[in-house]
């Protein structure tokens, strides 16, 4: 008896998700859930208690504004773009929101979209001075996180006022109480969601566009692909994200308008971190998001060791550079992908978000 031929098409499928597979695991992609898994072994090893829910569940929500800044940051460096503004923004709308409302709760949601508002302005901002004046977006980022910072401090004087309410501050403080885990964060759930929406979005038109705009901008141009448009709304996504992590972090932090800062490298460590390649065109959302959670482990973890302050950047540093550059060496001896098949005509399908 005879079995039924296989299809070409059905083959070259099963090959592609074969490939995608290995990419997962054999790039930087890989590197970072491994650097996460041996990271979190390591610090419930020195205190179990952290394995336990109630302490777990602490440390995402401590974790998700960074998980919340990544994405935004990867959209803007997989078009091949950096935004250096997203720290300085985050304090400019903790500021802006601690002195509006006041400690009114009837002024929370109107604040929350000004806020809203106002990110979306600078992030469209930021894009048209990029795409459209041609002005690097180090130095177009650069630039509006001073100016964010000087405006900040011009309008308070030097010494931020006012007060967050509590229904401001539940969204990154509190959450659902539920047995077991004690609370399931709010911040949780919000960190979960946009990065269900990035994985979906980034399996859409817009975002196969967005990594073809990061490989290769001119090629992109001549297939019709509008460069200025793609690469704008990946700014505003990064500056809508910074709102929103500015939001989960006035949860927690004091109204100061150095809450942010710094957090614009953190967020591009992190990013870096899970494999998204530098100079666009390649990476994985999901991975982006592990390196901030496997950045905030590798605090933790620092802490857990009682390390010097002084002694925590160096080997940050170390961890991050061996990571990085394990990554680009398992992505250079990877063997190259085989010849298409004759009756290659159906289209491979390439994971891109």
């Amino acid at each position: 008896m005879s079995h039924p031929a296989t299809s070409p098409a059905r083959t070259n499928r099963s090959a592609a998700v074969g490939r995608s597979a290995l990419d997962l695991f054999a790039g930087g992609s890989g590197t970072v859930f491994a650097l996460l898994i041996v990271v979190l072994v390591a610090i419930t090893f020195l205190n179990p208690s952290f394995a336990e829910p109630p302490s777990l569940m602490a440390f995402l929500r401590n974790a998700a504004p960074l998980i919340v800044l990544a994405i935004g940051q990867y959209f803007v460096i997989v078009s091949g773009e950096f935004d250096l503004s997203v720290g300085s923004l985050v304090g400019a709308q903790v500021v802006i929101a601690a002195k509006l409302i006041d400690g009114e709760e009837s002024r929370t949601w109107g604040v929350i979209a000004l806020m809203l508002v106002f990110g979306l302005l600078v992030g469209l901002v930021n894009g048209l001075v990029t795409t459209l004046l041609r002005v690097p977006s180090f130095i177009t980022t650069l630039g509006m996180l001073l100016i964010l910072a000087g405006a900040v401090r011009l309008w308070t004087g030097g010494a931020p006022t006012g007060a967050l309410s509590d229904s401001f501050r539940q969204w990154g403080r509190t959450g659902i109480d539920m047995p077991v885990v004690r609370q399931l964060p709010y911040a949780l759930l919000i960190a979960i969601a946009l990065g269900v929406a990035a994985v979906l979005l980034m399996r859409a038109p817009y975002g196969r566009t967005l990594l073809a705009t990061g490989d290769n901008p001119t090629a992109a141009a001549f297939a019709g692909v509008r460069v200025w448009r793609v690469r704008t709304l990946a700014f505003v996504l990064s500056s809508l994200m910074a709102t929103l992590a500015a939001i989960l972090i006035g949860g927690f932090a004091g109204v100061s308008a150095q809450v942010g800062q710094g957090l614009e490298f953190t967020a591009i460590t992190a990013v870096v971190l899970g494999g998204v390649v530098l100079g666009g065109g390649r990476g994985w959302v999901v991975a982006a998001m592990a390196g901030a959670l496997t950045y905030q482990a590798l605090e933790r973890l620092f802490t857990q060791l009682d390390m010097p302050t002084t002694a925590r950047p160096a080997l940050q540093g170390v961890i991050i550079i061996a990571a990085v550059a394990y990554a680009a060496r398992s992505r250079g001896h990877r063997p190259p992908p085989p010849a298409p098949a004759e009756t290659a005509n159906d289209p491979v399908p390439e994971r891109v978000g």
